[in-house]
C-alpha cells in the first residue's frame, strides 16, 4: 500500500477531512478532500462534519480552523510551517492607532496569528477584502499586517482613509519587477496575473490582480493561452491540471514558500496515525478571535 493509499484508508477510519492550500506540494494536494485559498478553506473548516481536520498549510490556518470549529480536533502535519507575515503587527501598534483615530476599524488579514485576530474588528482575505472594507461603516481603516495588500485595497476603496502597517509576505515582497519585465519580453503573448501581496512595481505590470483562487479562475476562463504567474509556484499544479492546453511561466527566481513546502505526504500520514501536532487555542483567545472571523464570513456572503 502506498503512502497516499494508507492516508485515504486512515482518513475514513479516523473520520478525518484533509484540507490543503494551493501552495503545498502536488502530492499533498492529491490526497486532500478540499484544495483552496485561505478564505475557501476557512469556510470548509467552519462547516466540516468530520471529527478531525488535517490542515495542510501554515500555522495561522490551523489556528483559524480551530477557532471556527472548537469541537473538532485540528492536526497540522508540519508544526514548524509558519508564516512570518502572520507576526508582523504588534499589540502596541494597534493600541496606538486606536488612540489616535476615533472612527477606526482594525482590519486583519486572515494571514495572521490568533493573538492579532483577537485585537481586530474584522478579518479579511485577499479574495474578499475589498468587499468587506467597503461594507464597514468606519472611515479609517488600519489594515494589518500586509502593506502591499493594504495599498491595493486602498486604490479600490478611495472613500476610506488607510493607515498602513509595515508587514509583508516574504515570497511576494521580494518578487523582482525586472524579472517580471524580462518574462514579459520572453513571452510577449502572455498575460501577467499577480497576487495583491506583490509590491506596486510588480502590480503595475499586471493584466489581472487577484487572490490565488482568482488567478486560477481567470486563467481557466481566459481565451489567452499563455500566462506569467506572479504568486507562489504551488498554484502551477492546479493551473496545469485544469488548463492542460495553456502555458504558465514564472519569474527566473521562482517564488517558493519554504514553509508551505514543509508539509510532506509522510507527515500527513504520521499525524493521522498518531494524532500528534494538535492545534490548541485557549477559550479566551478563541472567543475573542472568533468574532472577527465570523464577521468576515457574514460580510463576505
Amino acid at each position: 500500500m502506498t503512502v497516499a493509499e494508507e492516508i485515504q484508508k486512515l482518513k475514513k477510519e479516523k473520520d478525518a477531512i484533509i484540507l490543503a492550500h494551493y501552495y503545498v506540494r502536488p502530492e499533498v494536494q492529491d490526497v486532500a478532500d478540499y484544495i483552496g485559498d485561505s478564505f475557501y478553506l476557512s469556510k470548509i473548516a467552519a462547516s466540516a462534519k468530520e471529527k478531525t481536520i488535517v490542515f495542510c498549510g501554515v500555522g495561522f490556518m490551523g489556528e483559524s480552523a480551530k477557532i471556527l470549529s472548537p469541537d473538532k480536533t485540528v492536526l497540522m502535519p508540519a508544526m514548524d510551517a509558519d508564516c512570518p507575515m502572520a507576526h508582523m503587527a504588534t499589540e502596541e501598534g494597534i493600541r496606538k492607532v486606536r488612540e489616535e483615530y476615533d472612527d477606526v476599524a482594525v482590519v486583519c488579514y486572515i494571514n495572521s496569528t490568533a493573538a492579532l485576530k483577537e485585537l481586530s474588528d474584522v478579518c479579511v482575505t485577499s479574495a474578499n477584502a475589498v468587499k468587506i472594507v467597503k461594507a464597514l461603516p468606519n472611515k479609517n481603516i488600519f489594515f494589518i499586517p500586509d502593506r502591499n495588500l493594504a495599498h491595493f485595497i486602498a486604490e479600490q476603496v478611495p472613500e476610506k482613509n488607510f493607515i498602513y502597517n509595515e508587514g509583508f509576505c516574504i515570497v511576494h515582497e521580494f518578487m523582482d519587477p525586472e524579472e517580471v519585465k524580462k518574462a514579459k519580453e520572453d513571452h510577449p503573448d502572455a498575460l501577467v496575473l499577480a497576487h495583491p501581496e506583490c509590491p506596486q512595481t510588480v502590480l503595475k505590470q499586471a493584466d489581472y490582480i487577484g487572490s490565488t483562487s482568482g488567478i486560477i479562475k481567470y486563467a481557466q476562463e481566459s481565451d489567452n493561452k499563455e500566462f506569467i504567474i506572479c504568486t507562489e509556484c504551488g498554484v502551477q499544479y492546479k493551473l496545469e491540471t485544469t488548463c492542460p492546453d495553456k502555458k504558465f511561466y514564472f519569474t527566473e527566481t521562482v517564488p517558493v514558500c519554504k514553509n508551505m513546502k514543509k508539509v510532506l505526504l509522510e507527515k500527513v500520514l504520521h499525524v493521522l496515525k498518531t494524532g500528534e501536532n494538535e492545534v490548541h487555542v485557549t477559550d479566551e483567545t478563541r472567543e475573542k478571535a472568533k468574532k472577527p472571523l465570523e464577521r468576515m464570513l457574514e460580510l463576505a456572503k
